[in-house]
């Protein structure tokens, strides 16, 4: 099929008002919030997070509700050679001030799981406006706002985004929801602005604003121009200027993973399965809308990446393209195409037993097993205060209540030196960093706590118990 590029002066009608009831989409969110909310925390429960990410992302929320710049202890076990300091300031990694709007609920109810609430919550909102913008252009559609809504609550791109960790890019879910939303609507100022506030979410949804504008331009050139030259330059300006600025070695790290050692054609397959279930979940009709440029600019650094993680459906990395690609599906099917809306629902229905879903209707999930339980009274016998090295499934457990760093080479050896150490033997990122770390600590006597079911805290000599 080929892309549809809408006309300069084509206006598609704009619907009526729309008269149905908001009851469907309000509860379909509620639903995904508590769904989510429950699959999160629950994983939470079983040390199923970790250091990298959520613990990162806590000692960033941790920061601003305690008026300080973002920055993350746990970070500097991967920071560029050299780096002496305690933290690592996180504003020289990625470009995500909007996770400063968490502070003042971190404030009431500081614990990590807050920023694992905040992620369910945003990703119902999006749910919720996607299913309104279904019944608001396919006002004939009986189901529409139950099958859009279903579709990304359901999404394997937002699944994953819940199922691992938090992000800061579940804040671009609902705002490209949003932005879209507003375009389909015919109302580009409205667009243009959630849009912009991308930018605030992370440093490589720029080019993303850019190509909006683009598409704004068509209806509103004024608009839709300033957008675009306004995105570019606000991302050259973060790239070169404001993230080099707070990075220890005054660069932006990541310049050098969008090419490398990999060429466009490594992993084809995996690309190839990526853009597959993107077709999948909209019968291929996302296609057919001008919003399917929009996914252009992320499928793009993904796949020129030098990172092959970045290449595949999983991870978090698809969450911003669920509601791109639905939008899109709105916009095709508002033009006259037709396509069952049972389609996309039966195809996150059949993913849905590889997603992370699925694992709330296995018994396992519920049931606390000896790890959990050793694990859950290892990290209590830390003092709240203390400095502590923490491997990676335990760190997100204290980075409420201590400075955390994560247990791997040289973190015996920091200065402000480290007092407690909790470790996972089993854990197995980074690789053999625990064993080499409890075996420096025993060489230099520290007191062993506690060493049940592979979860050991030791003491510093001279630390009480």
């Amino acid at each position: 099929m080929a892309l549809i590029i809408e006309p300069a002066a084509e206006r598609l009608p704009l619907t009526p008002p729309p008269t149905a009831s908001r009851s469907v989409p309000a509860l379909l969110a509620a639903v995904f919030f508590a769904v989510h909310s429950v699959l999160a925390l629950r994983e939470h429960a079983r040390f199923r997070t970790t250091g990298y990410d959520l613990g990162i992302f806590g000692q960033a929320v941790r920061a601003y509700a305690e008026g300080r710049a973002p920055a993350s202890e746990i970070r500097a076990a991967t920071a560029p050679p050299g780096f002496a300091a305690d933290a690592y300031p996180l504003l020289g990694d990625h470009f995500h001030p909007v996770l400063a709007l968490l502070a003042p609920l971190y404030r009431l109810a500081p614990h990590v799981g807050t920023l694992l609430v905040a992620q369910a919550a945003l990703v119902a909102l999006a749910v919720y406006v996607l299913a309104r913008t279904a019944q608001h252009h396919l006002p004939g559609r009986k189901f529409s706002a139950l099958a859009i809504g279903s579709a990304c609550g359901l999404g394997w791109g937002v699944q994953q985004l819940v199922g691992f960790d938090f992000h800061e890019v579940a804040f671009a879910v609902p705002l490209l929801a949003l932005a879209c939303r507003a375009h389909l609507d015919g109302r580009t100022r409205a667009a243009a602005c959630w849009a912009a506030s991308l930018l605030l979410v992370k440093e490589d949804l720029g080019a993303t604003v850019a190509v909006f504008g683009l598409l704004l331009a068509r209806r509103d050139r004024r608009t839709g121009l300033a957008l675009t030259a306004g995105s570019a330059l606000a991302t050259a300006v973060i790239l070169y200027g404001v993230v080099p600025a707070f990075a220890p070695d005054g660069r932006y790290l990541y310049a050098g993973q969008v090419t490398g050692a990999y060429g466009l054609l490594d992993g084809w397959h995996v690309k190839v399965l990526t853009v597959l279930l993107l077709l999948a979940v909209t019968g291929g009709l996302v296609v057919r809308s001008p919003l399917a440029l929009l996914l252009l600019p992320t499928l793009a650094w993904r796949f020129t990446s030098a990172n092959p993680a970045h290449w595949e459906p999983g991870l978090h990395y698809s969450a911003v393209l669920v509601p791109i690609a639905l939008a899109a599906l709105v916009d095709a099917l508002r033009r006259g195409v037709r396509l069952p809306l049972s389609v996309p629902v039966a195809v996150v229905l059949l993913l849905l037993p590889t997603q992370p879903l699925a694992s709330l209707a296995t018994p396992g999930f519920w049931r606390v097993d000896p790890r959990e339980a050793a694990a859950r009274e290892a990290v209590a016998l830390v003092p709240d205060g203390a400095r502590v090295a923490a491997s990676n499934s335990l760190a997100p457990h204290l980075t409420d209540r201590a400075t955390v760093h994560l247990v791997t080479d040289g973190v015996l050896g920091r200065s402000p030196a480290v007092e407690w150490l909790v470790a996972d033997r089993t854990e197995g990122w980074p690789a053999g960093a625990v064993g080499r770390v409890l075996r420096q600590a025993g060489d230099q006597g520290w007191r062993v706590v506690r060493d049940e079911a592979g979860i050991v805290v030791l003491a510093r000599v001279g630390q009480r118990a």
